[in-house]
């Protein structure tokens, strides 16, 4: 059996076929490039509703996803709640993983990028990381926050992931 991973794309109109979902397929297909591991992907489209986002995070993570990969919902508008979403469910906050994708799409020049609330979080031993709705800053955030994203599967007792080398490097401390 191959590790899954879940990708939850939150957005009100994509929800109900307003348009077509383009940034949980864009992570599915960042995901693929960067892992050497086979996996399944569990993929969802919900509307921008908070108990709904929650529960989402919290039955893929039962479902066996090790990494939760969201998509959406990270902006300040009224509707934007997955960060929130993120607190009523995680035990454990992971602020870095936020800091370091503002700071890439900042030097991608994207002005816009302070306003993102993007976040990373353990929920029982799954990694919940929240990626912006726009499907090409999408791989800018990926690349900055990757190269940690195996070790810390590996910390909160997932399986081990492996890193393509061609695409990306994924850094354990030596020995691990």
């Amino acid at each position: 059996m191959h590790p899954k991973i879940g990708i939850l794309t939150i957005s009100d109109r994509a929800s109900v076929g307003v348009y077509e979902d383009k940034s949980g397929p864009a992570i599915e297909a960042a995901l693929r490039d960067y892992l050497a591991t086979p996996c399944e992907f569990e993929k969802r489209v919900i509307p921008d509703e908070r108990p709904g986002i929650g529960q989402a995070l919290r039955e893929l993570a039962a479902s066996g996803c090790c990494l939760i990969c969201t998509t959406g919902g990270t902006g300040p508008a009224p509707r934007d709640v997955t960060p929130e979403a993120i607190d009523d469910v995680c035990h454990k906050q992971l602020p870095g993983f936020g800091e370091q994708m503002r700071a890439a799409s900042l030097r991608a020049g994207v002005p816009t990028a302070i306003l993102s609330r993007q976040t990373a979080a353990i929920l029982d031993r799954t990694l919940v990381v929240t990626l912006p709705g726009k499907p090409a800053s999408i791989r800018v955030c990926l690349d900055a926050v990757f190269p940690a994203i195996p070790y810390c599967i590996d910390l909160i007792g997932g399986p081990r992931l492996l890193g393509n080398p061609a695409v990306v490097a994924v850094f354990r401390p030596e020995g691990k």
